[in-house]
């Protein structure tokens, strides 16, 4: 029966030797952005193209949250103090305010639920799909909620509740697609996370800094990531690390180990197939000299020693003066030694040669 709990990732010190590799081996190639896409730092080219959404002003926001006020129909005390939350013009507002903040606090007035939520996002919101839920609250809520699980490291969750979302219903499109292309970027669901992002820069300029900042970022990191890579596993293997931090142990998170593990083993079949190859090779190209093909034998291995042990003799003479110099070439011969080895040696060739004139040395 296999366990249910998740251990830590088993081949994870192979990342460090295989990055030593990979850079001779297994070059990376960019993504190649799609067709139409937005160039990461062509303001002009790139995202001159029309935009396909438009950002709701502070008079529309507040239009539509009033009438869900109204629709709602809450108690006379609860709609008031709701309805403080939006002076007829911004400016009237003590200090800038996030939208999608005020209408998650107008909704809280109103819903003791949605007040549940506010004060701790990870308590249970699967009420929001009732069918007595009206649309504006339940999307607002749904894109307040996805925006924490972001903040809070929970892409999983935060993906699962802005994916269906429209930009054309929503209070705050620029941080719908901002979001839902963060979860993507991090669970590495490239292609959608690059289309989130090219269609957030269409606004490039009339969104915040922050975003367009960080979109052009993302979208230049994706554009250079290669699928199985070894950035690529790196992030999966980041992503189990978050996953069990979080104590999730579940199907989903050994699936992404398994997958990890499935493409170290290709990587590391690569690799060895590879050095096969060079091996292969630099074997057949070997050798020295005429002949050729040989390899030259390692100093640190003895020699077969399968010759025959024949030499071919040299006559060096029968008369007695065999070893005996000149006095002038024996005179030579010392200062040559004692220019290229120790003063020792000289000594020792010296009472040698005395030997040998006395008569002391077998020759």
């Amino acid at each position: 029966m296999r366990r249910e709990t998740c251990h830590p990732f088993p081949r994870i010190a192979l990342v460090t030797l295989l990055a030593g590799l990979s850079g001779s081996w297994l070059p990376a190639a960019p993504r190649q952005p799609e067709v139409g896409a937005a160039a990461v730092g062509d303001d002009d080219a790139g995202l001159a193209r029309q935009p396909t959404w438009s950002q709701p002003s502070y008079a529309d926001v507040r239009r539509r949250c009033l009438d869900w006020l109204s629709a709602a129909a809450p108690a006379a005390e609860q709609g008031s103090r709701a309805g403080d939350l939006w002076p007829e013009s911004e400016e009237n507002l003590e200090a800038p305010v996030d939208h999608l903040d005020t209408v998650m606090r107008t909704i809280a007035i109103v819903d003791p639920r949605a007040a549940a939520l506010e004060l701790d996002p990870a308590a249970d919101h699967a009420w929001i799909d009732a069918p007595d839920v009206l649309a504006f609250e339940r999307e607002s809520i749904r894109l307040w909620l996805g925006r924490e699980c972001v903040r809070r490291d929970r892409f999983d969750d935060g993906l699962a509740l802005l994916a269906d979302l429209d930009l054309a219903s929503v209070i705050d499109p620029a941080s719908l697609l901002f979001h839902r292309a963060a979860c993507q970027h991090w669970l590495l669901e490239a292609d959608a996370a690059i289309e989130s992002l090219d269609r957030l820069l269409e606004r490039a300029g009339g969104i915040p800094v922050r975003y367009e900042r960080l979109a052009r970022l993302m979208r230049a990191d994706l554009a250079a990531l290669e699928d199985e890579s070894l950035d690529h596993i790196a992030r999966r293997m980041k992503d189990i690390t978050r996953r069990l931090d979080q104590g999730r142990a579940g199907p989903r998170t050994r699936n992404v180990q398994d997958g990890v593990i499935a493409s170290l083993d290709k990587l590391i079949a690569a690799i060895e197939e590879q050095q096969k190859k060079n091996q292969s090779s630099s074997g057949s190209s070997g050798g020295s000299g005429p002949g050729g093909g040989g390899k030259p034998m390692d100093d640190s291995r003895l020699a077969d020693g399968k010759g025959p042990g024949e030499v071919t003799r040299r006559d060096l003479g029968d008369g007695d003066g065999w070893g005996n110099l000149p006095p002038h070439e024996r005179d030579e011969a010392l200062q040559q030694i004692g220019r290229e080895f120790p003063a020792h040696y000289r000594e020792a060739i010296e009472q040698y040669f005395k030997r040998l004139a006395s008569g002391g040395e077998s020759r």
